[in-house]
């Protein structure tokens, strides 16, 4: 038995779980008609509505005080302090600090850090600006009108999204293009469509040497080599985001063009960074600004709200409910906002990297469930398709539904009615259809009895399926960046209660050094006797498959 299941905290959440799940939420709700106003919270522009889950008020004290045992508050502030919580990198863990706005420092091995973060965002507002007026040229003489950014992992999806996210704010200055995929297809695709002439490439690798982004910016400088640029004007036409200056230097790009990244910031939590130099190209400086300040106000909100009230705090704790005490193997997420449709993404990055661990802190094996699959797709897609799981599945899969109350550029039909099938979905998983419902249903419809009681049994939904709903009044700038923070310290938290280091990724690097090997060995440069059976095979046929012919 761990540390954490001897707790006996722990102990008191599996006797309550036992209970809990002989019960109905349906049920629940009728004898209680306050529990949703008792079991909702609003903060930073976002409201959260989490009266459709399996818990009673003993359960959330329960839930609260396992918190407080583990030491999320103070973990919580170690983390805001610069602390090395990354103890198998050695490394602090400051993200805030790029969001932060209070005029306090943030110290890290003895140095303020801030007035870097405040050059970095400056120099982000300039280098916007003079892409935005035209005062950045190419080399021959055109404004840029297409940014072509270059990334992979957090380095893509964060900006990606973030800017899929926000398109009704996209500045018409320029078009910004994101390629992570190593796939050849891919940057032939986008660079096919660009004239070199007013076309920018931002790299984005804190190392300089990411495979698939430096074999996708190089495909990038053959093309505009090609075009008739020279080495020369690659600097008017490349900047990388980058702590390896040198290499950046040694590929053609003007130092002043470079951005500086930081070993406490992890990739998956890198968009308030310069990695979200294409957020700001796409949409200007200031919607930028504002995804940090929502972020910022989030921060604020997580370190001093009371456990009980605070909301990532809260929707940690139900995942670990769910996780721990429900054998939730995964969790889903449902943007009902067609712009949002590419967070279940992020979040599943930032979530499954940073809590899909299997030893704690001392190295010791965990004997209980940690981090869940995390998947989604945007409403009300997923109706008609893998919601039938969600609805009459075995399993217990808790949902995350979010809606903004408000949206641009759509009739109020098309809002009401994706509103509907948002809070429809939410009453119908909590509250089912019984056996004897879906019987008196079929009551004169020419059946039997016996083919009544059937067809019953395939249409009968148990209900006691947990969510919760997730209100903005509107995707601005500043809401999307507290709704993404909120996740991050979700995360942290789970991370904290299941004694997790959050912020390392080694099967990530593992992955990255054997794809390395593997491509010396189909470049003809490693030995066979380097691979399993299985991988020489493979690397034989696609070797025989791309010979000469």
């Amino acid at each position: 038995m761990s540390a954490l299941t001897s707790l006996p905290q722990w102990q008191t959440l599996k006797d309550l779980a036992e209970g809990v799940k002989s019960e109905h939420m349906r049920d629940w709700f009728v004898a209680d008609p306050s529990r949703a106003t008792q079991m909702q919270l609003e903060a930073c522009g976002l409201f959260l509505d989490y009266s459709k889950n399996r818990v009673t008020q003993d359960v959330l004290s329960a839930l609260f005080d396992l918190a407080k045992s583990c030491g999320v508050e103070k973990h919580r502030v170690a983390m805001f302090s610069g602390d090395i919580i990354n103890d198998t990198e050695k490394r602090a863990v400051l993200h805030t600090a790029l969001r932060n706005f209070s005029g306090s420092q943030v110290v890290v091995d003895g140095e303020d850090v801030m007035p870097e973060v405040q050059a970095t965002l400056g120099k982000i507002k300039a280098f916007t600006e003079s892409i935005h007026s035209g005062e950045h040229k190419g080399y021959t003489g055109k404004a840029i009108k297409h940014i072509v950014a270059i990334g992979i992992g957090g380095s893509f999806l964060g900006p990606k999204i973030m800017t899929e996210a926000l398109l009704p704010c996209k500045s018409a200055a320029v078009d910004v293009h994101f390629v992570a995929n190593v796939d050849g297809c891919h940057i032939h695709d986008v660079l096919s469509k660009r004239d070199h002439e007013d076309t920018l490439i931002v790299m984005s690798s804190k190392s300089f040497t990411t495979q698939e982004t430096l074999q996708n910016t190089i495909s990038a400088k053959e093309w505009f080599l090609s075009q008739g640029g020279t080495q020369e004007d690659i600097a008017k036409h490349f900047v990388a985001v980058s702590s390896n200056v040198k290499a950046a230097t040694e590929f053609g790009i003007d130092e002043s063009n470079i951005f500086p990244m930081w070993d406490w910031v992890g990739g998956r939590y890198s968009l308030w960074s310069a990695i979200g130099l294409p957020i700001s190209l796409a949409l200007g400086f200031e919607n930028f600004k504002g995804l940090l300040e929502g972020a910022h106000d989030m921060d604020k909100h997580f370190c001093e709200a009371p456990l009980e009230e605070n909301l990532p705090v809260i929707l940690a704790m139900l995942g670990v409910w769910y996780r721990n005490f429900f054998d939730a193997q995964s969790h889903v997420m449902l943007p009902y906002y067609h712009y949002l449709r590419g967070l279940p993404a992020y979040v599943q990055q930032l979530d499954m990297e940073s809590n899909g661990k299997e030893v704690t802190h001392d190295g010791s094996a965990v004997d209980y469930p940690t981090g869940p699959i995390i998947w989604g797709s945007e409403g009300t897609n997923g109706q008609h398709s893998f919601h039938q799981l969600i609805h009459q599945g075995s399993g217990v899969i808790p949902a995350d539904f979010m809606l903004p109350l408000n949206v641009p550029n759509q009739n109020d039909t098309h809002h009401a009615m994706l509103a509907s099938n948002c809070f429809g979905q939410t009453q119908a998983l909590m509250q089912g259809k019984s056996f004897e419902d879906c019987y008196a249903d079929l009551e004169g419809k020419g059946l039997d009895d016996a083919e009544r009681k059937r067809l019953a049994a395939h249409k009968t939904m148990p209900g006691n399926k947990p969510s919760n709903t997730i209100l903005f009044d509107s995707l601005t700038p500043r809401t999307l960046g507290a709704l993404v923070a909120m996740y991050e310290h979700k995360v942290f938290v789970q991370g904290v209660i299941w004694d997790l280091n959050s912020f390392d990724q080694w099967g990530v690097e593992l992955g990255k050094a054997l794809g390395n090997q593997v491509l010396a060995g189909i470049n003809g440069d490693a030995e066979k006797s380097s691979f399993d059976a299985s991988t020489q095979d493979l690397i034989a046929r696609f070797r025989a498959a791309n010979a000469p012919k």
